[in-house]
This record gives structure tokens, C-alpha cells and sequence, in this order.
């Protein structure tokens, strides 16, 4: 059973009576079910007369949480479109208030004293979920598994309730793969709902887990968010916040590379730090709560101009139209160029410190490549998880490249080593990383190493734009002042105006974070670039549209 915490709040009279209008009274019975695991959608459920446990069906109907009169149901996948992790049965016959999705949307949206206490027993049933539910989804794949890999990191980065299951360390999940007829050549596998997914990749697995753009509104969408950074994440509360029917598209997971951070302590606000995970699911969850629209993973292949609109072509062939779009795909960490690289990735080679991470490491000795703060808060997160660390950097120090808070827990951390003038020049190890050979200015040698973090610099998420905006000799987007003459054509003559801030080359596409060339590649800088430029949207909306 779950505790009694923030998660499960009791609804006052004044709050019961603000829900009625939204809802409708239904009798229910014991052993009947509001909605099961795997279902598509279901209702936002107040308990008024009965009671209603959650069970967890797939381990043996386990009651993680009763329900009593003044109690409420649902948790985020209520907001995102998720499939249902799981069962509501009515333990005793009474009644109860069926609020339908989308006057639950309303209400959401409208009354802000209940959306927050709602909001925040969402969120909390999600950290429940994440452990008390784990078994709701299952994995099962080898830790050697590249493929395997990558279905674990969609699922933790999306903060999904999954449980792992490895056959090569677990002789219990014979019995699961003789009972679902698994084949080894069928992993990795995921089981769901008594669904097998058999191989499936990230967006094969998002569909059915309903993590992707359902039905286009009529005439397409008012502003096209691609990218879910917290550039991204801040222009979606902003844009659907103030009336525009937004659609965030996101190539990898929702949070960026910022949600794959292990603390983030210099963003205003949180003196004690926040995991970039716990920080863009907040973000989510608000540009959600006032309607913004989420599909990932979702890669853009190309973009171009059709009657006044902008159609985005999806790698999935599908084609998304918007008035208005805002580039915010952020940067990826460069490859290193180092011998071995390619077959230690995912299994030893990672371009993030998360826990999901620093599990495949524990007590082992780690390399973090790069001097950047992304590299200083990994280094700091890996030592604390127990690994000697040691940071390769090219420069002979971290003084040029790192903030100085960092810098001084770094220089005062004995668990952590600092190798300048220093590349990586190879990887070695059988099925998993065990060493890491580096060039310095002693000549080569190669130091034990469980796992290599990789932070060396990044190249812009550009090349979908190539040819259709500015960009400039690194490829990141050109926008308002660094554009020049050569960059805009007629049509700007025709508007009579020059572009305004964020604009790039291209009238109505804006360009802001780290994308943008010129940026300060800082989280707070790209949460205020994200936010100013849906003003400036809605002052292109305005003129160019009329």
C-alpha cells in the first residue's frame, strides 16, 4: 500500500462542489473496473460514496492504493495521452463523479487552486509509479544489448514505470520467455499490458505507449515547438499558455540534455540544486496542463512553406503543418575520435550521468571527457556514486572552461583527477569497457575505466533547416542581427520589415537556445530566449497574417 502523503490529498466540500459542473454522477459496483491497464484514455474519477483500489494486475492483482469518499483517481498519463499502468476496481459499491478527459483538460486549465493540488498528486503517484509499479511494463534485454540500452534510456528519460529484466544475470526469466513464446533472436522484448513488442525501437514503443501526436486540430497547429530542451519546453507554457494551439516535437526524449543532468545548482530559484529530469518534467507537465501537445521520439527531416504555412516533414514520412515554428534542438555532444568507440557505445560509452547511467558503473573507475560544467556536475555525481574519476581535457586546466563552484568542489574532491593536455586516443575491453588508453604529455598509457562519459563540445541539431534558413559556418541558425544582407531575400522587402529577435532568415521561424548561434549556453538562458519568442510569434501572427 502506499503511504498517506502528498500523493493521495483529500478533497474539501468547496473543491468537490467546483467539480460538479464538469461531471457526472455514476453508481458503481464492487469488482467492476473504471479502466485497466493498457487502456488508451479513461475518465478523471471522484470517489463520492464507495471505495476503489489501484491494483498492479501483473503482480498478482498487488493493491498499491485505496481510494475513499473525497479521493480522486488518475494520475500524469491523464494529461500526456499514456496508456494506463494500472487497474481501478471498485472494492465497494456506491458512487462516484465521472469528469470526462477533456472537461478535466478545462478545468485544469481554469481553476487554479485545484489544478495545483491535482497537479502535484500527479506528480507524486508518477515517483510512486517509478518504484511501486515497476512491473506494469517489462524489459527484457542483455546489459550487453545496444538495443537494449536505448529502450531502457527512452523509458527512464520519459520517467515511464518499467522493471528490468536481464536473462543472461536472471534465471526467473526463462519461465516469462517460455510463457510469451520468446525467441532469443525476438530480444529485446517489452511486455505490456500482456503485449509482447518484440525488437521494438524507441518509436515503435512510443506509439503504443501513446507518446505521439494523435489527430491534427482543424487547420493544423499556431506554433510548432521542435525541440524539448528548456528552451523548448518554456516557448510551449508560454505558447499554450496564451491561446496558441502548440505542438512540441522532440527528437530523443522530453528534457534535452538538460534532463539527462545529474543536478543543476545555478538555475534561479533552486539553492539546493534540481535534477535536469525533475526540473523539464515540471515544465512538461505545465506546458501540458494549459494543452500544449507532445510527440517523441520525433525526428524532423526536413521543413518547407506551403500557402502561408509551414509543413514539417517527420522521418516517418507524416507531414505537420503550423503558422508559426521555433527552432530549439539544442546542441549534441561531438564523438570523440578515438579507436573502439563505436562498440563500447551504450555499453560503456555514455553522453549523460544520470542514474540510469552511473547504475552500469558502481564502484568501477570512470573517465569523464571535457571541461565544461555538463563534465564538472558528472564528474562530482559519478565520485559521489562511489567511482574514481578521472577528467581528460585537451587544455592544460579547467579554469577557462568551468564555472568556479564547480571547479572548487572539483579541485577539493580527493576522488577525482584532472589530466590536461590530454586525449583519448583509444577504448579497451572484451564485452564491456575496462580501460581507457590516453595521450599526454608523459607519452601513452591506458588507465582502468568501467565507463567513459563523453562531454567534448557540441555541434548544432541543424541540418534538417539546411537550405531553408541561415545558418552559419559551424551550423548553428543565424537569427535578427547576425543576419545580413546576403541572407534575406524579397520577401522581407515585401513585409517591410526586418526580422525581428529570434527570427531567422526565414519569416515566422525562430531560432533560440543553444541552436542559436550566438547563445549563452546556460539553462536559464534558453528558458527566457524560449519565453521571449513566443511574444514575438504572436507579433508575427499579427502583422504578417492580416
Amino acid at each position: 500500500m502506499a503511504d498517506e502523503t502528498d500523493a493521495f490529498p483529500q478533497l474539501t466540500d468547496a473543491e468537490l462542489a467546483a467539480l460538479e459542473p464538469f461531471g457526472v454522477h455514476r453508481a458503481v459496483s464492487a469488482g467492476e473496473y473504471l479502466y485497466r491497464e493498457g487502456d488508451a484514455a479513461y475518465d478523471f474519477y471522484v470517489v463520492l460514496a464507495s471505495a476503489v483500489e489501484i491494483v498492479l494486475a501483473e503482480d498478482k492483482d498487488r493493491v498499491i492504493a485505496r481510494h475513499t469518499p473525497g479521493r480522486f483517481l488518475g494520475e500524469l498519463n491523464l494529461l500526456t495521452g499514456q496508456r494506463v499502468y494500472v487497474n481501478a476496481r471498485v472494492a465497494e459499491s456506491g458512487e462516484v463523479l465521472a469528469v470526462p478527459r477533456d472537461a478535466f483538460r478545462r478545468l485544469i486549465a481554469t481553476n487554479a487552486g485545484l489544478s495545483d493540488k491535482i497537479l502535484a498528486a500527479f506528480l507524486a503517484r508518477r515517483a510512486i509509479l517509478m518504484t511501486g509499479a515497476s512491473s506494469a511494463i517489462r524489459v527484457i534485454g542483455s546489459r550487453f544489448s545496444p538495443d537494449s540500452g536505448h529502450v531502457r534510456e527512452f523509458l527512464l528519460r520519459n520517467r515511464i514505470p518499467h522493471e528490468w529484466l536481464d536473462p543472461d544475470a536472471d534465471r526467473d526469466v526463462e519461465h516469462l520467455l517460455r510463457e510469451f513464446d520468446i525467441a532469443p533472436r525476438d530480444v529485446p522484448v517489452v511486455i505490456v499490458s500482456g503485449k509482447v513488442l518484440r525488437r521494438p525501437n524507441p518509436g515503435v514503443l512510443a506509439e503504443y505507449l501513446g507518446l505521439t501526436v494523435g489527430a491534427m486540430p482543424e487547420g493544423g497547429f499556431d506554433l510548432i515547438v521542435v525541440g524539448a530542451g528548456p528552451a523548448g519546453l518554456a516557448a510551449a507554457v508560454y505558447g499554450a499558455s496564451e491561446g496558441l494551439r502548440t505542438l512540441v516535437l522532440e527528437m530523443v526524449a522530453v528534457g534535452g540534455q538538460a534532463g539527462a543532468s545529474s543536478r543543476i545548482e545555478n538555475y534561479l530559484g533552486f539553492p539546493t540544486g534540481i535534477s535536469g529530469g525533475d526540473l523539464t518534467q515540471r515544465a512538461t507537465v505545465q506546458a501540458q496542463k494549459f494543452g500544449a501537445s507532445f510527440s517523441s521520439p520525433c525526428t524532423v527531416a526536413s521543413i518547407q512553406e506551403s500557402a502561408g504555412h509551414f509543413v514539417l516533414r517527420l522521418s516517418s514520412g507524416a507531414e505537420v503543418p503550423g503558422r508559426a515554428v521555433i527552432v530549439a534542438t539544442g546542441a549534441r555532444y561531438r564523438k570523440l575520435d578515438a579507436s573502439g568507440l563505436e562498440r563500447f557505445e551504450s555499453r560503456g560509452v555514455f553522453y549523460a550521468a544520470t542514474e540510469f547511467e552511473a547504475r552500469s558503473c558502481v564502484g568501477l573507475p570512470a573517465v569523464v571527457a571535457g571541461g565544461g560544467n555538463s563534465a564538472g556536475q558528472a564528474a562530482l555525481f559519478l565520485a559521489n556514486a562511489g567511482s574514481a574519476v578521472t577528467i581528460v581535457i585537451r587544455k592544460p586546466d579547467l579554469a577557462a572552461s568551468m564555472s568556479r563552484y564547480l571547479l572548487d568542489r572539483i579541485e577539493a574532491d580527493k576522488r577525482i583527477v584532472v589530466r590536461g593536455q590530454t586525449r583519448i586516443v583509444a577504448l579497451e575491453g572484451g564485452e564491456s569497457l575496462t580501460g581507457v588508453r590516453i595521450s599526454g604529455l608523459s607519452g601513452e598509457e591506458t588507465i582502468a575505466s568501467g565507463a567513459l562519459f563523453s562531454f567534448i563540445g557540441a555541434e548544432p541539431a541543424s541540418q534538417w533547416l539546411s537550405g531553408f534558413a541561415a545558418l552559419d559556418d559551424r551550423g548553428f541558425v543565424l537569427t535578427d542581427r547576425s543576419l545580413g544582407r546576403e541572407h534575406l531575400d524579397g520577401r522581407w522587402a515585401t513585409l517591410g520589415r526586418a526580422p525581428l529577435p529570434f527570427e531567422t532568415s526565414h519569416p515566422g521561424l525562430f531560432a533560440v537556445g543553444d541552436v542559436r548561434s550566438g547563445s549563452t549556453k546556460r539553462v536559464a538562458a534558453a528558458v527566457g530566449e524560449g519565453s521571449a519568442a513566443v511574444r514575438l510569434v504572436h507579433e508575427y501572427l499579427a502583422f504578417d497574417h492580416h
